[in-house]
């Protein structure tokens, strides 16, 4: 499969689509923001300048601070897919990503979603 067209996509043209999705579900910016700083170890500033840079998700990932060795432990289904299945890297990544996002819009609780 070819997930070029998913990796060259800017994060930031995505994550407006994610605050609507969580804000629609009753959760808030604050939450969004504290599982994708949980994830990839981006904080307030560094999540801002990769808005404003418009970074493609490949870059979003390959910048990431620290990626979360716990997110080993997400699992599910999303888009189709197990997320403990996807071979490429990247896209497990992205997958991951929209899975805690997911998680969180469906009203899990933050230990959960966090792996605590």
């Amino acid at each position: 499969m070819d997930n070029s067209r998913v990796f060259k996509m800017s994060f930031a043209s995505v994550y407006p689509h994610y605050v609507k999705k969580v804000e629609k579900k009753g959760r808030t910016v604050k939450e969004l923001e504290e599982v994708i700083f949980w994830l990839t170890g981006y904080d307030k500033k560094g999540l801002q300048q990769v808005i404003d840079k418009k970074v493609d998700f490949e870059t979003f990932f390959k910048q990431a601070p620290k990626f979360n060795p716990n997110a080993k432990l997400i699992t599910g289904v999303i888009c189709g897919y197990r997320v403990e299945e996807i071979e490429d890297k990247l896209m497990q990544k992205i997958r991951y990503l929209d899975k805690i996002i997911d998680e969180l819009a469906k009203g899990k609780t933050m230990d959960k979603i966090l792996r605590k």
